[in-house]
C-alpha cells in the first residue's frame, strides 16, 4: 500500500485514474519511461508492459497509449511541485528526486554555460521514473563475513548494472548505521551522488539507511568525501559506484584519516577489477578486506562470491 501510495502521488490529480493499475504493481515496477508522442513502456519484473489507453496493463506493444507532450510536460510541473526554477540546479545533472525516494531521469535541449557545463535542461521530452525499492533484510547473508572481530572491514561489492549492488549497499550501511548482533552502530557518511541510495526529497532520505547515517544528496562523490571528513567525523564513509582517480584519492584520505569504507564498482568478475588501472592503488595496497561479487538470477540479485582481501574465495552462492 505504501508504494501504491507513493507511486500515484507521482501523477496530477486529474491524470491519476490513468495509473491506477501501475501503482498497483508498485512492489514488482521497476521503471516508468515516458517519451513525449511515443507509447508509455513500464518495467515490471524486469518486463516490458504497456498501459493501454484507459490504463489497463498489457503485454501487447500495438495497444500501448502514445503519450502527449502536453501530459508529459504536466507530469513534470507536478513532480517538481509546479516550480520548474527551484529544480534547475538538479536538472543540470540529468535527473530531479521526487517525493518517495524515487529518481526521474530527464532528457530534451540542453542549454550550456561559456565554460561548456551544463546549465539546464529545456524542451523536456523524456522522464525515466525509477522506482526505488528497499530490500531490508538482504545484507544479513553477507553479515558476518563484513566483520573481523567486531571491526568493520573495507568492503567494494563489485557488480554489472541492475544486479542489485546499491540494494544491498543501502542495507549494508543500514545495518552498520543501527548496529547489529555483531557490533554496535557507527557513524555512516553516505555520499549519495546521484541520489540512488538514500532516496532523499528535499534533504530528507526516503529510504532507511540507519538511525547515525549523514547524507551528502547530490554531490560529487570526491568533493563529498572530503567535506564528511572535514564536517561530519565519520567512522564509516560509503559511496556508490567508484570511477576515477580523483574518487580513489579522496576515499584514500578518509582511509588516512581511520575510516571504514563501504563502495561499489561496476565489473562482472574479480578478474575484471584487477584490469581497472585507477583501482590499481587500493588494489596493490590491499585495502579492501573484503569484495562482494553479485550476480542476477531469474530476476534475483545473488551474492555469487565474497573473497577476502588476497582475493581468495570465503564462500560462494550466498
Amino acid at each position: 500500500m505504501r508504494l501504491y501510495e507513493e507511486v500515484i502521488r507521482l501523477f496530477p490529480e486529474h491524470l491519476r485514474f490513468l495509473w491506477k493499475n501501475t501503482a498497483e504493481e508498485g512492489a514488482h515496477l521497476q521503471e516508468i519511461r515516458l517519451r513525449a508522442q511515443k507509447p508509455v513502456i513500464l518495467i515490471i519484473g524486469g518486463k516490458e508492459v504497456y498501459p493501454d489507453s484507459s490504463g489497463r496493463l498489457t503485454e501487447d506493444f500495438s495497444k500501448a497509449r502514445i503519450l502527449p507532450y502536453e501530459e508529459l510536460g504536466q507530469i513534470l510541473k507536478h513532480i517538481c511541485r509546479y516550480s520548474l526554477y527551484a529544480y534547475e540546479e538538479e536538472m543540470s545533472r540529468g535527473f530531479i528526486s521526487a517525493d518517495g525516494g524515487f529518481r526521474v531521469g530527464i532528457a530534451g535541449e540542453v542549454i550550456l554555460n561559456p565554460d561548456g557545463s551544463v546549465k539546464n535542461i529545456r524542451y523536456i521530452s523524456s522522464l525515466n521514473i525509477r522506482i526505488a525499492h528497499e530490500a531490508k533484510g538482504a545484507a544479513l547473508p553477507v553479515l558476518a563475513y563484513l566483520y573481523s572481530g567486531r571491526r568493520l572491514e573495507n568492503t567494494l561489492i563489485l557488480s554489472p548494472p541492475g544486479c542489485g549492488k546499491t540494494t544491498l549497499l543501502r542495507d549494508i550501511i543500514r545495518l552498520v548505521s543501527d548496529g547489529n548482533e555483531i557490533a554496535a552502530g557507527q557513524t555512516v557518511g553516505l555520499v549519495d551522488e546521484r541520489s540512488e541510495i538514500a532516496g532523499c526529497f528535499q534533504g530528507i532520505p526516503g529510504n532507511d539507511v540507519g538511525m547515525r547515517t549523514d547524507v551528502l544528496d547530490g554531490c560529487p562523490k570526491q568533493e563529498g568525501m572530503m567535506m564528511l571528513l572535514r564536517s561530519m567525523a565519520p567512522q564509516v564513509v560509503a559511496v556508490d559506484e567508484l570511477g576515477s582517480r580523483e574518487e580513489i584519492h579522496a576515499l584514500e584520505q578518509a582511509l588516512k584519516c581511520g575510516c571504514s569504507v563501504l563502495a561499489t564498482i561496476h565489473g562482472t568478475s574479480y578478474e575484471e577489477l584487477k584490469q581497472k588501472k585507477f583501482m590499481e592503488p587500493l588494489l596493490n595496497e590491499k585495502v579492501f578486506g573484503r569484495f562482494l561479487i553479485l550476480e542476477k538470477k531469474q530476476d534475483q540479485f545473488l551474492v555469487e562470491q565474497v573473497r577476502d582481501r588476497d582475493g581468495n574465495i570465503l564462500v560462494q552462492n550466498l
